[in-house]
C-alpha cells in the first residue's frame, strides 16, 4: 500500500486541531504522528530540521519530495491550494481568506493563548500576576467581538462556504472556556460554535491525537488543569 502524501506532526492543542480539521473535513488520507511533549520531541535535531521553531504542526508532504511546512496557517494554506479545499478562488475573497487567517494568527491565537498561560500555567505555579490575566482575556474578549460582528448575517467568516479561516480560528475561539474568556452577549459566534460544533468530521478531528475535553469545559476540569500545569512547573 502507498503511503498518504501528507505526514502529519502534531497535538491536541489549539494549533495543532487546525491541519487535522482540514485533513478530516476534506476525507483526506494522511499518516498521524503525536508529538510527545513530555519528552520534548519537538526539541529533537530531527524534529526542528523540519521546524526550526520546535512547535506544532508540521507537515512533511512526501508528494512534493518530502516538502516540510511549519506555522500552522501556512500549513493551511499550503493544503488549501494542493487540494483546492476551503479557498475562494475569486481574488478578493482569497485575500479576505487571508486577512482573517491573518487576524487569528496575529491576534485570537497570541492573546487567548497568553490567557490560558497565566492562568492555567503561571498561576497553579506560584506566578501569578492579575494585570497579565486582566489585559489578555479583556483583548481576547475583543477579538471575540471582533468575529461576533462579522459574523452578523453570515454563515461563514469569508464568502458562503466553509474556509480555512473559519479552520484557522474555531479552535481557538472555541476553547474560550480554557482562556475564561466569556462569549455572553455574542449571538453570531455562538451561532458560528453551533454550526461548526455539529459537523461529525470536526468533532472527530478534536479527539485526535488524544482527547482534550477540558478545553472545552467538560470531563474532569480540575483533573486536567492540574496535570497541565504540572507539565511546566520547574
Amino acid at each position: 500500500m502507498p503511503q498518504p502524501d501528507i505526514l502529519l506532526y502534531t497535538a491536541n492543542t489549539m494549533n495543532g486541531w487546525k491541519p487535522l480539521i482540514f485533513l478530516h473535513e476534506a476525507e483526506i488520507d494522511y499518516e498521524l504522528r503525536p508529538v510527545d511533549f513530555g519528552k520534548k520531541e519537538q526539541k529533537e535535531t530531527w524534529y526542528m530540521e523540519l521546524n526550526p521553531n520546535g512547535r506544532i504542526p508540521t507537515i512533511v508532504d512526501r508528494g512534493n519530495d518530502d516538502f516540510a511546512v511549519f506555522e500552522s496557517g501556512a500549513i493551511l494554506w499550503y493544503l488549501a491550494e494542493k487540494y483546492g479545499r476551503f479557498l475562494p478562488d475569486d481574488p478578493k475573497l482569497r485575500s479576505e481568506t487571508l486577512q482573517w487567517v491573518m487576524f487569528q494568527m496575529g491576534g485570537i491565537g497570541p492573546m487567548m493563548g497568553q490567557a490560558m498561560f497565566f492562568q492555567r500555567i503561571a498561576k497553579p505555579n506560584g506566578e501569578e500576576v492579575p494585570y497579565a490575566i486582566n489585559r489578555y482575556v479583556n483583548e481576547s474578549r475583543r477579538l471575540l467581538e471582533v468575529l461576533d460582528t462579522r459574523l452578523k448575517g453570515r454563515d461563514w467568516l469569508v464568502g458562503d462556504e466553509m474556509s480555512i479561516a473559519d479552520i484557522a480560528t474555531y479552535p481557538w475561539a472555541r476553547t474560550y472556556f480554557w482562556a475564561t474568556v466569556s462569549v455572553e452577549g455574542l449571538p453570531h459566534l455562538n451561532r458560528w460554535f453551533e454550526r461548526i460544533d455539529a459537523m461529525p468530521r470536526v468533532q472527530e478531528a478534536l479527539q485526535l491525537p488524544e482527547p482534550r475535553p477540558a478545553a472545552f469545559g467538560k470531563g474532569d476540569i480540575d483533573a486536567a488543569a492540574s496535570a497541565n500545569a504540572a507539565r511546566f512547573k520547574e
